[in-house]
């Protein structure tokens, strides 16, 4: 049998095999395995409730506060779209700038909480017999009620049979003068804020590096220098948290100014807070009220925000 080879024949290439993947590129990322699926799906779900909360009792209230401020509002009738006026009329107002100096006020008394909390908490932070009874009478002013503690406090400042009085060996009416209202109202917030700051500083010296400490030791540091070069840097976080809360509670103080004095006597120990109340309640002008809820906001927002960049800087 014969066999003939054409040029054809031997022209002819074989089947190419099947062509190969090209390579991944160089850069390109695979997508999150199932797993990482799984968690992130889970992150979310827990998640969610909080967001939901946040954002039905948070961020609703704000956005609704701003869009009241626009309107003149009794809470009744239907709302009229006023534009500007409610902001016009309250720069315009005497009281909101006595509101809005009273708050200065507080601001910068108020923050004497965190140091006094500081030294409180490092004289109780000690293993001495005892220790426990002194701890839990410092803790008490922190779980009175605002209400409780104006209550105590209007006693105290009694010109006529409270401890001051006799104290003094006369009457002051601290709560009936103009001059010094505020301040007694001050005096008697700071009781239970100490003790706050107290609770955050006792927390955060059981969290220090016992290494830094010790090492510090070993380098001959005691005394201020210890506290402010090794114990201090370590309680940042903590001083964060006690200033934000104590600059909130300084900006929305209502309980104790409403029992003691009721913004009086002629408005001068009014805030920003009791005046919005005021505004909303008694006289029912709910756009106006809403206009001083919204600077007060702006207030608060501005100098928190300025005091957690200045701490993400220090941490990086």
């Amino acid at each position: 049998m014969s066999h003939s080879v054409t040029r054809q024949d031997i022209n002819a290439t074989p089947p190419s095999p099947q062509a190969a993947p090209a390579p991944r590129a160089a850069g390109t990322r695979r997508g999150p395995s199932p797993s990482a699926r799984r968690q992130r799906k889970a992150a979310f779900l827990f998640l969610a409730p909080a967001c939901l909360m946040v954002a039905v009792y948070v961020v609703w209230p704000i956005l609704s506060s701003i869009w009241l401020s626009f309107y003149n509002w009794d809470g009744m009738t239907d709302k009229v779209f006023v534009g500007l006026a409610n902001y016009i009329e309250l720069f315009q107002a005497p009281t909101f700038y006595t509101a809005l100096k009273n708050n200065l006020i507080w601001l910068v008394l108020f923050l004497l909480a965190p140091p006094m909390g500081l030294a409180v908490a490092l004289y109780l932070n000690q293993a001495v017999a005892g220790i426990r009874v002194v701890k839990s009478l410092f803790f008490a002013p922190f779980v009175l009620s605002g209400v409780v503690v104006g209550l105590i406090f209007s006693w105290f400042y009694d010109p006529t049979f409270g401890l001051l009085a006799m104290i003094l060996g006369h009457g002051v009416p601290v709560l009936g003068d103009a001059h010094y209202a505020t301040f007694g109202i001050i005096f008697a917030a700071l009781w239970p804020q100490t003790a706050y700051c107290m609770i955050l500083y006792l927390t955060g010296l059981t969290t220090l590096n016992s290494e830094q400490l010790e090492a510090a030791r070993m380098e001959g540091a005691k005394g201020w220098s210890m506290l402010w070069h090794v114990v201090l840097p370590q309680l940042r976080p903590v001083t964060f948290m006690a200033i934000v809360v104590t600059v909130i509670g300084a900006l929305r103080s209502f309980d104790l100014i409403s029992v003691m004095t009721g913004g009086g006597p002629f408005e001068s120990s009014t805030v920003l807070a009791y005046y919005m109340y005021d505004q909303a309640i008694k006289y029912y002008r709910i756009g106006y009220s809403a206009s001083i809820a919204v600077v007060l906001f702006a207030i608060m927002l501005v100098y928190i925000v300025y005091h957690l960049r200045r701490m993400l800087r220090h941490e990086q």
